[in-house]
């Protein structure tokens, strides 16, 4: 769901990455467009806000529905950051214009298939390479991979896949040397991560589970991981996925970004948050003919080397193609 706020002449853009179905989260598409319609949108429209935490503040009050809140803050700091000609990722408090990226790769029915994806991400230039596990379809896929491509930046997701249980079989994956093993456990589970964590000598990677600053401090009180994931769609907006990255710097624990299935839009927003200093690893940020055939905005993001580069125009620094959003509309709502 695309969100366009007009103000002082100018629009901004933002994404709620919510999906079609609440396997993932409750928040659907549908539930982003009825908390903005009824609880969001009242708080903001006809108002005048001079700074962000303003904006924010103007629905604080309000609970969940994180996804909306995400869309709606990034079209605002879109909005804002080009009424001050100033680029977000500036504004954000980041500093490189090229960011690092990985590449996210699901589970294949046959080993040879992963191996080949494998290949071609390499050949493309995909500096580190996430491949999807689960049991039955772990231990031989990665060694299969090691094997074939020696120590390349590889890591293994879990999607809370495992349970305690199977602390044995995931201990064997130590041998592999992964730079993490991604929410093998349910998502809030930290005890259980915990407990698992102090088996393993590979990193876990704490995921889903990462919906706000109290769910990370107490996932670090426990040691229940050693590296977090950061999606800003997750936990509310690129504000609070700031300040889980100033969490995870002051704790020193590796921070990472992970991102949805957003168009060029929501990918803009990722690229400015990638740009904060404490975010070194590799995101699963990719280009836009990675899902696209065709993008939502121009210049569409592309690869060079490994890296994406982040423009320097006012905002997101991308412009928003009217025709192409037209063209694929299903359902358009205005407020004033």
């Amino acid at each position: 769901m695309l969100i366009r706020l007009a103000g002082a002449g100018l629009e901004g853009w933002g994404e709620a990455a919510g999906v079609e179905f609440p396997d993932y989260t409750y928040e659907t598409a549908a539930v982003s467009a009825l908390a903005l319609e009824r609880y969001f949108l009242p708080r903001v429209l006809g108002r005048r806000f001079t700074e962000p935490k303003a904006f924010v503040k103007a629905y604080a009050d309000i609970t969940g529905f994180h996804f909306a809140r995400a869309g709606l803050e990034c079209a605002f700091l879109d909005l804002y950051c080009q009424s001050r000609k100033l680029p977000l990722f500036r504004f954000l408090g980041g500093a490189r214009t090229r960011i690092p990226t990985g590449i996210s790769l699901g589970i294949e029915p046959r080993t040879g298939q992963i191996l080949d994806r494998i290949a071609a991400a390499l050949e493309r230039g995909y500096l580190r390479i996430k491949v999807k596990i689960k049991p039955g379809r772990d231990l031989a896929v990665i060694a299969a991979i090691r094997r074939r491509f020696g120590p390349i930046l590889l890591m293994a997701d879990a999607n809370s896949a495992y349970r305690l249980r199977d602390a044995s079989r995931l201990k064997k994956l130590d041998r592999f040397q992964l730079m993490m093993i991604e929410q093998p456990l349910a998502p809030f589970d930290f005890l259980g991560h915990a407990q698992l964590q102090k088996q393993l000598s590979t990193p876990i990677c704490l995921d889903e589970g990462m919906v706000d600053l109290d769910h990370a401090r107490a996932a670090l009180a426990l040691r229940a991981g050693r590296i977090i994931n950061v999606k800003f769609g997750r936990v509310g907006g690129l504000l609070a996925a700031k300040a889980l990255h100033d969490l995870c710097r002051r704790h020193r624990v590796p921070a990472w970004c992970g991102g949805m299935l957003e168009s060029g839009i929501g990918r803009a927003h990722n690229l400015a948050l990638n740009t904060l200093p404490h975010f070194t690893l590799p995101g699963d940020i990719s280009p836009s003919e990675r899902y696209w055939e065709e993008d939502l905005i121009e210049p569409e993001v592309v690869m060079e080397r490994g890296d994406l580069r982040v423009r320097e125009e006012p905002g997101i620094g991308h412009r928003v193609v009217l025709a192409r959003v037209r063209r694929h509309l299903v359902a358009h709502r205005a407020f004033r």
